[in-house]
Order: C-alpha cells, then sequence, then structure tokens
C-alpha cells in the first residue's frame, strides 16, 4: 500500500494524546500539525513510516500503543464501520475487512487461517525499527480487539477470542494485555493472531442488513478507489470500479469518463499495462460468478442477471471459456480454484 488516507495518523495523534503522550513535537520536527490536516488528503507510506518510528521513539510510556488503540471509538472507521455491522456474521467481517484492508487504520496486513474447530484472524506486523515494531504491532492488535468489541456489542452477539498471540517475546508488563483484551494472550508469534472457535464466528448479527450491506459496499469500493487513484495503474482503477458494479456493468466510455480520460486514451493506458477493458470485465465477472456460485443460494439464472448477461446461455459459454467447466459443475462439484 503505497498512500494512506492522513485520517489514520490524525486518529494516532490524537489518541496518544489521550494517553499522556505529546506527538506534537515529533509531528512538528515533519512538518505536520494533525489540526489542520485534511482527513481524506493521503500520506506516502515511507514517509509515515518515518512519523510512526520517530514517534515510538519518543514514548514514555511502553504501553503507550495498547492505550491508543484500545481508546479508538467504532465511528474512527466511517462507512467501514456500517459494512461491518450489516455483515451476516462475524467470519463475514474478517472476510470483508480482508477485502478492504486500505480502509482500516491498520499498519499490518491481514490474513485468515481457517480451521476445523477455531479459525484466525492474521495480522503481519510491518517491518519497523527500534521500539516502533512493538509500538505499532500493540496499536494495530488494541484497535482491532477494541473494533470487535464494539460491533459485537451492537450486532448482540458474543464473540470472545480463544486466544490473541502477540508477535514479539513476552514483556515485563504483559499482564495489562489479558486484561485489555478480555481472554488469554500468548507471546512469540510469527505474526499477531486472534483464534475465534468456529461456531462463534457464525452466530448470526442482530444488525445483518444484506441490502443495507451491498450499498455500503459500493460506497466502500468507491472509497478504495480513490485511495487507489493516486497510486495505482489504470487497470487497477478500472478493476476497482467494475467490481464496485453488479447487473449493468459500465462500458469502457463511460468508465473513461469517470476516469476524467477520453476512451481511446484508456485503451492505450491499458494496453501499456498488457490488459484491456473487456479483460477486466471478465476478470471480475469471474470473481463474481466463483462467489455467487459457492454461496449457493441463487439460480443460475439469478446469477446471470447479476453478472450483467441477457441470457443464461451467454453466462455458461463465459464461464467453461474462463473455467473450463460449467457453472452448474462448478457448483455440484464444490471447487474452490479456477482454471484461471
Amino acid at each position: 500500500m503505497a498512500h494512506r488516507f492522513a485520517a489514520a495518523l490524525i486518529l494516532l495523534a490524537e489518541s496518544l494524546r489521550k494517553t499522556g503522550e505529546e506527538p506534537d513535537p515529533v509531528l512538528e520536527r515533519f512538518g505536520l500539525d494533525t489540526r489542520r490536516l485534511d482527513p481524506t488528503g493521503l500520506l506516502d507510506r515511507e514517509f509515515e513510516v518515518r512519523v510512526n518510528e520517530a514517534l515510538a521513539e519518543s514514548l514514555r510510556d511502553p504501553l503507550s500503543g495498547l492505550k491508543a488503540g484500545s481508546s479508538l471509538g467504532i465511528g474512527t472507521y466511517g462507512p467501514f464501520t456500517l459494512l461491518l455491522l450489516t455483515a451476516e456474521n462475524a467470519l463475514a467481517d474478517i472476510r470483508t475487512a480482508i477485502e478492504f484492508e486500505a480502509l482500516t487504520l491498520l499498519f499490518g496486513r491481514l490474513g485468515f487461517e481457517p480451521g476445523l474447530a477455531s479459525s484466525s484472524l492474521l495480522l503481519r506486523p510491518a517491518r519497523l525499527s527500534g521500539k516502533a515494531f512493538r509500538f505499532r504491532a500493540d496499536l494495530d492488535v488494541a484497535g482491532t480487539r477494541k473494533l470487535m468489541r464494539d460491533l459485537h456489542g451492537a450486532a448482540q452477539v458474543d464473540v470472545v477470542p480463544l486466544r490473541i498471540v502477540m508477535p514479539y517475546a513476552r514483556p515485563a508488563d504483559a499482564g495489562a494485555y489479558e486484561r485489555t483484551f478480555g481472554c488469554p494472550v500468548e507471546w512469540g508469534g510469527r505474526e499477531a493472531r486472534f483464534e475465534f472457535a468456529n461456531e462463534v464466528l457464525h452466530r448470526r448479527f442482530a444488525t445483518a442488513d444484506a441490502h443495507a450491506h451491498q450499498i455500503l459496499r459500493t460506497q466502500c469500493h468507491r472509497m478504495r478507489i480513490d485511495l487507489e487513484r493516486d497510486a495505482a495503474g489504470i487497470a487497477a482503477q478500472v478493476r476497482s470500479h467494475l467490481a464496485a458494479c453488479a447487473g449493468a456493468f459500465p462500458t469502457s466510455a463511460e468508465t473513461a469518463a469517470l476516469l476524467g480520460l477520453s476512451e481511446r486514451s484508456l485503451r492505450r493506458a491499458l494496453n501499456a499495462e498488457q490488459t484491456s477493458f473487456r479483460g477486466l470485465l471478465d476478470a471480475v465477472r469471474l470473481e463474481k460468478a466463483v462467489e455467487l456460485l459457492r454461496d449457493g443460494r441463487l439460480p443460475i439464472e439469478q446469477v446471470t442477471q447479476q453478472l450483467g448477461y441477457s441470457e443464461p446461455a451467454a453466462f455458461i459459454h463465459a464461464f467453461k471459456r474462463w473455467t473450463g467447466t460449467s457453472p452448474t459443475a462448478f457448483r455440484r462439484n464444490g471447487l474452490t480454484e479456477t482454471g484461471g
């Protein structure tokens, strides 16, 4: 992720102030005043790394990352919070968080490790120097645990981790972590890990709302496009825009207009990245098709409509071209991998 919204740094500075730390002298050295930053502005990732490393070295309390992360409110995540609240359950939330990782406040990278009886949300810490590694790991894990508590409280479900594993050796003040997280804590993992019993991950949220969730998903897709626009190539922007659509997909001309380009300029830009509008549309349709077929609730006719085809025969032909098998066979055999 080459850039992040400045809101992440603004919220970090504010949460540190709440813990009694004084981040402003450090920020001033970098020419920053978070009270005057535009939250929607973009900060270069490497620049933000240097700021975080300097902040970590200035901290008086080694538990500042833990305390700052635990002070983040549910409203700090904007529409992303509502997207999580309207999901079906905690498992859907984990998948959504991974998909929209760019809209979180995390410095590390998210992952998921399924298991027979329990599964784990993984948080791979960023490679930072000195005190910054523990500071950011604490901040990310505590912020994630706080968001979970707030979400699950609002959704009226009890989803407590079986354990949390921290990605460094046990510190002298380890007792503060179990008191903060409300579950057993282990130390020395390769990454941070939230382990849950599979049963609790499937408990339905009282706030689940499929219609609202789809609207919010589209909104979050557009936010991600805005974030990616500055750093990513044209192909990534087009793919993100198409992924936010369902049913009648935009034409090449409509997509070009959204990006402020002529259709000819868009075609040239995609050619330079060795792809095409048709190729990107096919890739997005395949992803959506696999998701809908795995879900299993919609008949082939409705899947066809969701993917913007006029009749099932056209969709079936395209799916065979992409995967070498028919949609019906894919669903029947429970395939999890495609040929492309």
